[in-house]
C-alpha cells in the first residue's frame, strides 16, 4: 500500500507507523486519518505484530487538524486506493487492539493528542510541548476530551481545556498523558518485551478492556469470564500454554 502522508513498515514483531506531512507540520486531514485507519486495520489483522510503534518526521508530532482542509475538501490529496470514511481520529485511535507506544520528539498541539491518548505508552523528549489552543481559537478540543477523561478526572480534563498555553512534558506525566522520557536503551527493552508474549492474549485483552467501559460492576465478571474462555479455548492458545508449561 502506497501511503500520502504516512508510512508503515514491519519489523519482527513491530509494526511502524510514522506520520509524513512534515511541511504542514503533521496536520492531519479526511485523507491522512482514513490512511491511519486503514494502517491500523492492517496492524491488528496480521498476528505477527505484537506492538505498534507511533512515531512522526519533522519537528513537531502533530499540529492537530488541518482546519482548512477539513473545511474545503477540494484541497485534500486523496488516496486511490482507499474509499474515504466520515470518521474521527479519536475513533481510530481506539480501534486499535495491539499495545502502542508513541515516541514524541516533537510538539504535540490540539487534536495532536489524539494520537498520543489513544497509545498504550508514551515516551517524550524531555523539551517537548504539549499545547490545546483551540479555546483561545473560539473553538473548543471536544474530540480531544474523549481521550483525557480516560486518563484523568472531569474536573482536571475541563481546566487543561481552558488554558491554551504550551506546557512540559513534566505536566504531560503528572496528568497521566505522557508516561516517561525518550530514552534509547528504555525504548528498545520496551519493544523487545512484547517478543515473546502471545498476540491473541494482548488483542483479547485490549478488546477486554474496551468492552468493560460501558458494563456495570456485576456485569463485568461474567464479561470477562466469557472473553477468558473464549481465549483459552483457542487452539494456538493453547499451543502457546503447553509450549510454555514445557520449559
Amino acid at each position: 500500500m502506497t501511503y500520502n502522508f504516512i508510512e508503515t513498515a514491519i519489523n519482527g514483531h513491530v509494526f511502524e507507523l510514522t506520520l509524513n506531512r512534515e511541511a504542514k507540520r503533521n496536520a492531519f486531514t479526511p485523507t491522512m486519518v482514513n490512511e491511519v485507519a486503514h494502517a491500523l486495520a492492517e496492524a491488528n489483522a496480521d498476528d505477527r505484530v505484537k506492538v505498534v510503534v507511533l512515531r512522526a518526521n519533522g519537528p513537531v508530532f502533530c499540529a492537530g487538524m488541518d482546519l482548512k482542509t477539513f473545511q474545503d475538501r477540494s484541497l485534500d490529496q486523496l488516496n486511490p486506493e482507499i474509499t474515504n470514511k466520515e470518521i474521527s481520529l479519536g475513533e481510530v485511535m481506539d480501534s486499535l487492539n495491539k499495545p502502542s507506544i508513541a515516541l514524541v520528539e516533537g510538539d504535540v498541539i490540539a487534536g495532536g493528542f489524539l494520537f498520543i491518548l489513544g497509545c498504550t505508552y508514551v515516551l517524550a523528549q524531555e523539551q517537548v510541548r504539549f499545547k490545546l489552543p483551540e479555546i483561545a481559537l473560539g473553538i473548543f478540543p471536544f474530540q480531544v476530551m474523549a481521550g483525557l477523561k480516560r486518563i484523568m478526572s472531569e474536573k482536571r480534563v475541563l481546566q487543561l481545556c481552558l488554558d491554551a498555553e504550551f506546557f512540559n512534558l513534566q505536566k504531560a506525566i503528572d496528568f497521566g498523558i505522557a508516561d516517561g522520557i525518550l530514552e534509547d536503551g528504555q525504548i528498545k527493552a520496551l519493544i523487545d518485551s512484547f517478543a515473546d508474549k502471545s498476540v491473541y492474549a494482548l488483542q483479547a485483552g485490549m478488546e477486554a478492556l474496551k468492552g468493560m467501559r460501558e458494563l456495570e460492576g456485576s456485569e463485568q465478571y461474567a464479561y470477562l469470564l466469557k472473553s477468558l474462555n473464549a481465549l483459552r479455548d483457542r487452539p494456538e492458545v493453547k499451543a502457546f500454554m503447553e509450549a510454555k508449561l514445557k520449559k
